[in-house]
Parts: structure tokens; sequence; C-alpha cells
């Protein structure tokens, strides 16, 4: 894997020195942008770039820590699900739609006509312009949720649209990626977006109050945590069944925590139980996203000059888009929602490895949307911790951290 690990070594040892160097590298960049009165998330995907094949090369992007990644962003959106009833999405449902629709399309044109000009294929355009599409909710959650604002207004548009953007991401991609293969098959991807959108609404309306009924009865457990093992078995059996009719997996967890959500509001150990297991797995989601970061394919000058043009796109197009759809709240609140939805994150890296195997776009290019992904990641969570400086449980939240430098340990427990 790298010089600093033998030959000798078994492949056991070899993997939990893999995610000693990954947790231990996460937690001492967290602290140390803590420290500097910056989000611990950037801190740990820098992490992942520090320690990843471009630089340190202590550690490197696998198929074990990349499955970790995986469980570790379900599981903070299934913590962010736990903290958001359905009737709070459904009041901002009009506004979360508008958000997410301005939010697909205007990347997606941008980022297409941005590529054209360059002298881009059209198929290669088209995939850039889907990559923008893309959003990782999961970084604006943990930045959220770190400062006590996931009840906000704003927060619950974000997550709503992070929804509604998953789905018709889904289609966009779906159609890019037929017409790369040379055909559309529209009655496959007609059929995915139904599935997509009667599996949200049926969670959402059906499932919701069912589980708010039947869930006490988990107390009656004689194993124990009844409430605890309900969670996980619900959690990862919606991730399931989203990824098995076409959407992300962590829209499934997100649902999952969301019919949870009034049934755990007075089972305060379970909260504390899926924290631990939260804070353990979701800093190899944000290490395994700096992993990700070549920074080798950036020796050309115009790959650089071509990376910063597409990152400028992404977080213009989709604050100002985004931000649109949100204007009646007022403009501090319409920049929140905007660059709420600013991070690409690992789905913005899943488009580009789809036209990498595709070969529809070379190495040259899947690094630009990489450094786009990982770049427009980096960017928000400073830019969000100003923007929601002022909302009430911000100051709550940042207060203690100013006068001391840190935030309390009590406060990290909770993080998630």
């Amino acid at each position: 894997m790298n010089y600093f690990i033998g030959a000798a070594i078994g492949e056991e040892t070899r993997v939990l020195l893999t995610l000693f160097i990954m947790l231990a590298a996460a937690k001492f960049m967290a602290e140390l942008f803590e420290r500097l009165r910056q989000p611990a998330v950037a801190g740990e995907i820098m992490a992942g770039i520090l320690i990843g094949p471009s630089l340190l090369n202590l550690a490197a992007p696998t198929e074990i820590t990349s499955i970790l990644a995986e469980i570790g962003v379900i599981f903070l959106l299934f913590n962010v699900g736990l903290e958001t009833r359905p009737a709070a999405i459904f009041k901002v449902g009009k506004s979360a739609a508008i958000v997410a629709v301005l939010g697909v399309v205007l990347p997606f044109g941008a980022g297409w006509l941005l590529m054209i000009a360059w002298g881009s294929t059209t198929v290669e355009s088209l995939f850039v312009g889907t990559a923008l599409v893309a959003t990782s909710v999961g970084i604006t959650a943990r930045v959220l949720s770190a400062m006590g604002l996931l009840d906000a207004p704003t927060a619950r548009i974000i997550l709503g649209a992070a929804v509604i953007d998953d789905i018709l991401g889904l289609l966009v991609l779906a159609v890019v990626s037929s017409m790369a293969a040379g055909t559309v098959n529209y009655v496959e991807i007609l059929t995915t977006a139904a599935l997509a959108i009667g599996f949200t609404i049926f969670i959402a309306v059906v499932a919701a109050p069912v589980v708010t009924r039947v869930a006490p009865r988990a107390d009656r457990l004689r194993s124990g945590h009844g409430m605890f093992i309900l969670g996980l078995i619900l959690c990862l059996g919606l991730s399931v069944a989203a990824a098995f009719i076409g959407v992300a997996a962590i829209i499934g967890s997100f649902l999952a925590g969301m019919a949870l959500a009034e049934a755990s509001e007075d089972h305060p150990n379970m909260h504390r139980q899926i924290n631990g297991v939260t804070e353990f797995l979701v800093p190899f989601f944000l290490v395994n996203i700096g992993m990700q970061l070549r920074l080798d394919v950036f020796r050309s000058s115009s790959v650089v000059v071509l990376c910063v043009l597409v990152t400028l796109v992404a977080v213009a197009t989709k604050l100002f888009g985004c931000g649109l759809g949100a204007i009646n709240l007022g403009i501090r609140r319409a920049a929140q929602v905007g660059m709420g939805m600013v991070p690409r994150g690992e789905v913005g890296i899943i488009v580009a490895q789809i036209g990498l195997s595709l070969a529809v776009i070379g190495p040259e290019l899947y690094g630009v949307v990489l450094f786009m992904a990982v770049a427009t990641t980096l960017i928000a969570p400073p830019f969000l911790k100003i923007l929601y400086a002022t909302e009430p449980a911000a100051q709550a939240e940042i207060g203690p951290a100013d006068a001391g430098g840190i935030v309390a340990s009590e406060d990290l427990c909770n993080i998630g």
C-alpha cells in the first residue's frame, strides 16, 4: 500500500493500521481546525488529502475504506433524520422543490456551456454538467448539526431540497449515461423515477405514522436497547431498499431517521448510542473524500485553469440558483440555503467515476471533477458558519467555543 507498511504485515493488520491512521488524522485535524475556529469537517477532509497518496502516502482509498465511508454517511443522515419531523419537511415542501429544481437546472446548464466553450465533446460536457448537479447533504448536515441548527427553517429546506435533488440528479445521470452508451431507455428512466418518488412519499406519509405507533413496543425486548436495535434495523433496511430502487442509500437512511423522529423523543439513550456510532464512522467518510484527490493530474496549467473555472461555476450556480428559490426568506437566509447546497462531496466523485468507467471522460477531466467535488466540500463549511452565526442556536453553540478556544467535550459528543 505504501512504504510505511511492509509486506511482512498481514492483511488484517494492514487494514487496522489504515483505519487507525485515518481516524487519528481526522480527529487531530478536527481539533486543530476547531482551535482555529474553523469547521471540524473541513479539517477531517484536509486530513484525507494530507495522509493520502498525493502527499504523505500513509493511507489510500480501498474497497474497505469506501465501504466504511458509505456506512458513515448512512448513519450521519440517519442521525439527521432523527432530528427532523416529517411535518417540518412538509411545511417547506414547496420552497424545497423550487430550490431543488433551480439547483439542478442552473448547474447542469452552466457546466455544459462551460465545457462546450472549452472545446470538450458533447458527452464530456454533459457528464461535467451532471457532476455539478450533485449535492452532498451529509457535509452540510454535519456542520448544521454541530451548530445545533438542524431545526432552523433554512436547514429543513436544505434537507427537503436535497432529497428532491437526489431524485432529479439520478434521472439526469440515467439519461446522460444512456446517451453515452448510445441509447436512451425511457421506460427504465420513468420506472426509476416513479419508484423513487413513490418510495419517498410512502415512507414520509404512510410508514412514519406507523413506526411512531409501533416503536414503543421495542422497549419490551428482553435483550435491552430495543429502540436502538429498531433504529439500526430500520436505518440499514431502508438504505438497502433505497439503493435497490435506484436512489442513494443515504436517502433511505434519512427517511428511516425521520420515520423514528417522534418516537425517539422519549428515548435520549438511543440518541446517545447513535451519536457514538456516528462519531466513530463519519470521519472515515470525510477522510475518504480527501484521499480521493490526486494532485498529479494538475501538472498542466490548462487543467489548473479548468479546475478553477469549474469550481467557480459549481459554487456560483448552487449559491445563486438555490438561493433564488428561497429569496422570499430574505437575502441572508437565501444565501444560507444556497451555500448549504454547494458541497458535491462523494456524490460528485461517483458521477466522475461512472464517466471514467464508461470511457467518456479521461483522467484529466476526471481529476477536474474530483478537484471540484473536494473544493466545494471544503469551501461551504466556513461560509455556512459565517452565514448562520446570527442564528440563536448558533450563538449558543459558538459562544463557549469563542470564549475557550474549542467546543466543550460534551458538545463534541453531540455532533453528528
